[in-house]
């Protein structure tokens, strides 16, 4: 397959990106703000895990068989 001119590859990506269908602005605050809130629920969900599995394990160690 013969390689594009660079003026052909131009009109090309410009052909492509007006098929395109961008987000609303609308949509995109809500996304952005639908990851913000699974980032924190995650994070808090990491952090009880942690600090669960930390007692576990300290309470495992203080043992003395």
């Amino acid at each position: 397959m013969a390689r594009p001119n660079p003026i052909q590859f131009l009109q090309q990506v410009r052909q492509e990106t007006a098929k395109v269908t961008w987000p609303s602005r609308n949509e995109v605050l809500v996304s952005t703000i639908m990851v913000l809130v699974l980032v924190l629920a995650a994070s808090l969900f990491f952090l009880l895990a942690d600090q669960v599995i930390s007692w576990l394990v300290s309470l495992m160690l203080s043992i003395r068989a």
